[in-house]
């Protein structure tokens, strides 16, 4: 007998089941993002806390001609399963297969593409004022977790919202985390809320009280007109959503799909800014993930039965090697502070959190006030390192260049995630940071070849005195052996690994051991003799070392897992024309103007001709080109 989610191909399926049928969809959903995610790695317990309200607001609303958004991508795998992709959701974050957040070329009823939480208020608001303009008269509902409200762009928007009076139905899907605990003045003012009688409830029995007593309707007419006086007797006060223009509904079960059906249909009626405040569990349903939701977020495949992981690695990672590194600096130094926005495990700041309580601080989902509160400790004489992915980074462009480098504080940017990341996809590669930190005055930037250069570059960055930034890849290191005595590397000082004749490839990072191997593969298999040389320096270049390996060869190749448009590629080509050498031929490796799909990144790399193949493939179809040139102009000099 097939089961309830084989029969649902679209949310209308959704309109004629039953309660019980509901709750059996529930249990099926659960199911499925369990042994999918077991199978393939992904967001486990942010997908599975929002079951219901994935069921409720489908069987509710009317997909794709309502809007529902959802800010957080990665709490809407039962959403997707729902709108016609349960056949190919063991694709799930598979190269070629579905994304592992929204994306509205994936489906008509992704609405929002959501990958980084926090626009998906602004996304509402954009959608309402699109209906009012065009005299429709489609529902617009957001959900968003209480860990995005963090975001200033989400409270940038929840002001607008409020005070345009526009329809729009917030779901406020609340299990007390972001990707760790929530923390801050609004998780506390929340935290009061969940502990406090439901609103809709009590008003519910007062009511009901109310219609059996004599002339007891009148009664209620007269409370319904004196609601707000009533409402701030049985609420807390300082109903913050209320005072922005919002109508506050709840907390209610987030998991009672009824509950939260009734809700959404009571918003609708009310008309207006509308906040259902949700309260989940995040890992519903699968006990391990209840018991850890913070080790269970996003997790590789994994035994079912036991929760562990099934691949397992002997390689530290570099995030590994940063924190380790990073609390044995602090030890030395009372001025070192440790900064995240919401990420203290996958910064790998958990440990430093631990060791030095007091200097270490978790903004919540705000890049833009870590960074700018980084600067000001900075220039109080302390030495903050703020660590965070490459793709967050992006969020806080503005304070990097107004907060830190114009004052020229000296603020360490430890940035995890650099280059493709994987499955996570088109969001969250890290490739576009060089780009827009090497067009910064006074910033210095560094990548490490392997784990070992790693804790060297942060020892430098810490003695150093201004804007810094290191870039580290995400997952295993190298696995090269660590030094045990700490050492500066002089800024902008690269290192040639290996001489060549026919040309050198300059390279960044952890690609310098691929270009090894490509050059090996050069020798062996074609013939030519090529250098690589480890840059270090992103800004600034060793532009001796450069002028050298280009007056040598003649020919110099860059490589890295970054866009060209602006990227390591470019900075050596400027570098070039300073230095006057314009006979010089380049061949820049990278990634072109695209947005890089989902998949495993050794995939990814040989798509991208990023493997060590694919840059001996690339240099070696170059090299021939050059020497079929160069014979005809010899040639002709002959001549």
């Amino acid at each position: 007998m097939a089961s309830l989610l084989e029969r649902i191909r679209q949310p209308q399926d959704l309109k004629g089941l039953s309660q019980g049928e509901l709750e059996k969809l529930a249990a099926e959903l659960r199911e499925v993002i369990i042994r999918t995610v077991s199978r393939v790695g992904g967001h486990l317990a942010p997908a599975l806390g929002a079951v219901e309200i994935a069921i409720a607001v489908h069987a509710t609303l009317n997909s794709p001609k309502d809007k529902i958004i959802w800010d957080t991508g990665h709490q809407a795998y039962a959403h997707k399963l729902l709108t016609g992709r349960y056949e190919r959701f063991h694709t799930l974050r598979q190269y070629g297969g579905i994304s592992g957040f929204l994306r509205r070329d994936e489906s008509e009823h992704d609405v929002w593409g959501a990958g980084h939480a926090g626009t998906g208020l602004s996304a509402a608001m954009g959608f309402a004022v699109a209906n009012k303009l065009r005299g429709d008269d489609e529902t617009v509902l957001v959900i968003v977790g209480d860990g995005a409200l963090q975001e200033g762009m989400a409270w940038e928007a929840l002001h607008n919202i409020g005070d345009s009076k526009l329809s729009i139905i917030v779901i406020l899907n609340d299990n007390a985390m972001a990707i760790a605990p929530s923390v801050g003045a609004l998780e506390k003012y929340l935290r009061k809320l969940r502990s406090s009688p439901p609103y809709l409830k009590l008003k519910e029995m007062l009511e009901s009280a109310l219609l059996k007593l004599p002339k007891g309707q009148v009664l209620v007419d007269v409370i319904e007109r004196w609601k707000d006086s009533v409402k701030h007797m049985i609420i807390p006060p300082g109903m913050i959503f209320e005072e922005l223009g919002f109508t506050y509904l709840g907390p209610i079960n987030g998991h009672s799909i009824p509950t939260v059906m009734e809700a959404i249909r009571e918003a609708k009626t009310i008309g207006g800014p509308v906040i259902i405040h949700a309260l989940t569990k995040k890992g519903r349903g699968y006990e391990p993930a209840e018991r850890d939701p913070c080790k269970y977020h996003s997790v590789p495949p994994f035994d079912v039965g036991t929760g562990e992981p099934t691949v397992s690695s002997h390689k530290r990672t570099y995030t590994s090697i940063f924190s380790d590194t990073l609390i044995r600096l602090a030890e030395a130094d009372k001025r070192i502070v440790a900064i995240t926005a919401a990420m203290p495990d996958g910064t790998g700041l958990r440990k430093f959190s631990e060791r030095f309580p007091e200097r270490y601080f978790d903004v919540g989902m705000a890049e833009q006030h870590a960074v700018t509160f980084a600067a000001s400790l900075a220039l109080s004489g302390f030495k903050p390192v703020v660590a965070i992915y490459s793709t967050f980074l992006q969020r806080a462009f503005d304070q990097i260049i107004h907060d830190v480098c114009l004052q020229r504080a000296h603020v360490v940017f430890a940035i995890d995630r650099a280059g493709l990341v994987g499955e996570d996809g088109q969001t969250h590669h890290g490739t576009f940071d060089m780009a827009f930190l090497r067009m910064m005055p006074n910033m210095v930037i560094m990548m490490p070849k392997d784990e070992n250069e790693l804790q060297h570059m942060l020892f430098t960055a810490i003695l150093h005195d201004g804007p810094i930034a290191i870039r580290y890849p995400k997952g295993e290191s190298v696995g090269v052996e660590l030094d045990e005595q700490l050492h500066p590397i002089e800024i902008g000082r690269g290192e040639v690994i290996a001489e060549g004749r026919d040309a050198t490839i300059i390279a960044i990072g952890d690609l310098v051991y691929r270009s090894l191997e490509a050059s090996n593969i050069l020798r062996q298999r074609f013939g030519y003799d090529v250098g690589v040389v480890n840059a270090r320096f992103v800004k600034p270049l060793d532009m001796e070392l450069i002028r050298k390996a280009a007056e040598a060869t003649g020919r110099i190749v860059t490589v890295e897992e970054h866009c060209l448009d602006g990227g390591f590629g470019s900075a050596v080509l400027e570098a070039l024309n300073e230095c006057q050498l314009a006979h010089v031929k380049i061949l820049r490796i990278g990634i072109r103007d695209q947005l890089v799909e989902h998949g495993d990144v050794k995939v990814l790399r040989r798509e991208l001709s990023l493997d060590a193949e694919g840059i001996a493939n690339s240099i070696a179809e170059w090299l021939t080109l050059q020497r079929a040139i160069s014979r005809p102009m010899a040639a002709l000099g002959a001549e």
